[in-house]
């Protein structure tokens, strides 16, 4: 009887764990099951989509450099050992061709230049009375009253007070010079660099007075690489930015024709106009105009920089992203060049890439144009509040 009992026991027990490990194998299953459908149907990111552009770029070449004086002249003194008088310009003073910039004190010129006008004056009358003797010895020469001699000696006479007269004349014109001298005249139109000249002092000759900028004309020395100097001409458009500045429009008059053996770079020479900010001796930074090219682009958010390289996340028809390396190329306020790396079929997420991996499953959502407003229409939106919250006031 107790036999009986404990077999039906354990067939009741083998059947309770058979049917415990069927409903467990069974909710693995679902839950697995339950898992995979979840995933697979979140996709990591809602983005928009977009397909590379082809748009005209204006082709440009960055350089930066020095403005300088396009001609600098250097007014020395021509005087020896005399006093400066008096300056009559200073440093930033415009100034005109044959204006007085300085004099020097004359009274020692002006002595000495009386004196030659005296030597001049005396060997004028000796040579007037040597001619005279010779007309006399001429007149008599027929007669026999002089000797052949006394004519020569008349002669020699009149030609050594012509070469006293033409001595004192060359005295007087080196006086007159040195008076000249005393006045320091501009050379040029110009503006006045640098001054050095100091009343009452005693120059050497040769000392530097004043430096002129000629004609008040700058140019921008920009320094380019020579292998981007076939790309410029003559007469190409220039927008310089000095330091602090705006932009200038200036003209590219010449390209240097040596190459520095150490740097690589060529000085090119860039005609300014006259403008108030621009300073000779300041740095600027310049945009050669080279022209226009066709080029496929993205927008700057549609572009990921990684470990040194760009990347674009390109989505397949499967809606997965798949990283891919491009290269790029110039950049405009909002868009980047592309030059390899995809096709103008290909279709890159805008924005949010930087959340997205290799693999990840996307919704596409379609653009909506109007639901971002450009900035200009959001300023002209506020200016456009503002000017009404201003009406209300004031009614």
């Amino acid at each position: 009887m107790k036999r009986s009992h404990q077999v039906v026991f354990i067939a009741a027990a083998l059947v309770v764990a058979v049917t415990t490990a069927i409903i467990v194998a069974a909710d693995s299953t679902d839950a697995v099951a339950d898992n995979t459908a979840v995933a697979a149907a979140k996709p990591t990111l809602s983005v928009t989509l977009t397909r590379p552009q082809r748009v005209v770029l204006p082709l440009t070449l960055s350089a930066s450099g020095n403005i300088c004086a396009w001609q600098e002249a250097s007014i020395g003194n021509e005087t020896n050992g005399l006093k400066l008088d008096q300056v009559l310009v200073n440093v930033g003073d415009i100034v005109k061709r044959g204006q007085l910039l300085a004099s020097f004190a004359a009274d020692t010129v002006l002595s000495e230049l009386a004196q030659s006008q005296a030597a001049v004056a005396e060997a004028e009358a000796l040579l007037a009375e040597a001619t005279d003797d010779v007309k006399r010895a001429a007149e008599l020469q027929a007669s026999g009253a002089l000797s052949a001699q006394q004519i020569q000696q008349y002669s020699t006479a009149e030609k050594t007070a012509l070469a006293r007269l033409q001595s004192a004349q060359a005295s007087l014109h080196s006086q007159q010079l040195r008076l000249e001298q005393t006045r320091v005249l501009a050379p040029d139109n110009g503006i006045i660099s640098a001054r050095d000249a100091t009343v009452g002092a005693v120059l050497p000759p040769g000392q530097q007075l004043f430096r002129l900028i000629r004609g008040g004309r700058l140019e921008w020395r920009a320094e380019v690489s020579a292998a981007d100097l076939a790309k410029l001409q003559p007469g190409q458009v220039v927008y310089v930015t000095p330091v602090g500045g705006e932009a200038i429009t200036g003209s590219l008059r010449m390209v240097a024709p040596v190459v520095d053996t150490q740097s690589r770079n060529a000085l090119v020479y860039v005609d300014l106009p006259l403008h108030h900010s621009l300073r000779a001796g300041s740095f600027a930074r310049g945009r050669f105009e080279l022209g226009t090219a066709e080029v496929l682009t993205l927008p700057q958010t549609a572009v990921l920089l990684r470990d040194g390289f760009s990347y674009v996340m390109q989505v397949g028809e499967d809606a997965r992203v798949r990283q891919t390396k491009v290269s790029t190329g110039r950049r405009t306020a909002d868009l980047v060049e592309i030059s390899g790396g995809i096709t103008a079929a290909d279709q890159v997420v805008v924005t949010g890439g930087a959340f997205l991996g290799d693999g990840d499953l996307v919704r596409i959502v379609p653009p909506q144009p109007d639901a971002q407003p450009s900035a200009t229409t959001a300023k002209l939106s506020a200016t456009a509040t503002a000017l009404a919250a201003q009406s209300d006031d004031v009614m």
